[in-house]
């Protein structure tokens, strides 16, 4: 089959590669300038590797998306308004009975168009057992000399009102001293299987509230109550001068995943519209607590998020 396609844009210092046949994903997010006549580059989010191009593998890309629904669906099961959701175990490299991050991220995306610094991508997925809807998506990248925009669209192409959550999985770098600061109001507790269990306002809120350094963190949870801005600070070394880059969402990416786990060379902080198994806890906890969105037939969800470093 060999490599996946890669998209070059450029603006500025700025690169970013995309990967339309591996999800839909940014292959990489980099800055590459002269220092004394020589070329240096520095990665603002993890960059995908020549074997995970040619595997096609989204869990090695640097960003992927997320439709039409964010995180899991306990035993992929759950019921809407009539339809029932079936959804098959999905997880390339675990074996758990709870599928994630949708199905756009397993699926090719069409090039719809592409310049030098903007490019738009589109999926088109029938119903069937696992998602009983009809639905498109679209993902438009803008990049500019001092910042990545990224806009995701999301479309009920069906006959039926349908269930929909939107997002991205970025994977950013984390090197000795990287430090968080992110604003949330609780943070969904969590059983071994990652699967929510109580909403509080936990110390991981009240750390990423102040800044904390992602080495005195271990988490794999939704919080809540997001304030849709990020910063993210690393310090000077081997690979650039100190630098930070600031991630700012707007609604309905209400929501935040931080998959920070001890000993890992990455971490991920996902702008998110829904929290994980949303349509089985609707019931008890409400649209506050868990986000997602119902969209009738033609209606679109839509969600826009930038990534700007500073250096």
């Amino acid at each position: 089959m060999g490599a996946a396609t890669v998209l070059e844009l450029q603006a500025g210092e700025l690169h970013l590669a995309l990967a339309p046949d591996v999800g839909g994903s940014i292959a990489s997010f980099r800055r590459r300038w002269h220092e004394r006549a020589a070329l240096r580059e520095l990665d603002w989010l993890r960059p995908a590797g020549a074997e995970g191009l040619a595997e096609r593998h989204p869990l090695a890309m640097a960003s992927f998306p997320l439709v039409p629904f964010c995180n899991r669906i306990r035993n992929g099961r759950a019921t809407f308004e009539g339809r029932e959701i079936r959804f098959p175990p999905n997880h390339p490299a675990e074996d758990s009975p709870h599928p994630l991050h949708g199905i756009g991220w397993q699926r090719p995306w069409r090039v719809e168009s592409a310049g030098s610094s903007r490019a738009v991508l589109t999926l088109d997925v029938p119903a069937g057992p696992a998602w009983p809807w009809r639905f498109t998506a679209r993902q438009t990248f803008d990049l500019r000399p001092d910042s990545l925009m990224v806009r995701m669209a999301l479309t009920n192409e069906d006959t039926a009102a349908m269930p929909a959550g939107i997002g991205h999985h970025p994977y950013f770098p984390h090197e000795p001293g990287t430090r968080l600061t992110a604003a949330a109001q609780a943070m969904w507790e969590a059983d071994e299987e990652v699967m929510p269990t109580r909403l509080a306002e936990t110390e991981e809120v009240r750390q990423l509230r102040r800044g904390v350094r992602l080495a005195d963190l271990h988490t794999d949870n939704n919080f809540t109550g997001w304030s849709r801005e990020a910063c993210i600070e690393w310090p000077a070394d081997a690979h650039g001068p100190e630098r930070s880059l600031v991630m700012q969402a707007e609604a309905p990416l209400d929501h935040f995943v931080l998959y920070c786990q001890r000993g890992l060379d990455y971490f991920c902080a996902e702008p998110v519209s829904q929290c994980t198994d949303w349509l089985n806890l609707m019931d008890r906890y409400g649209p506050e607590a868990l986000g997602g969105a119902r969209l009738e037939p033609g209606e679109t969800l839509s969600a826009r998020f930038t990534l700007t470093p500073r250096w």
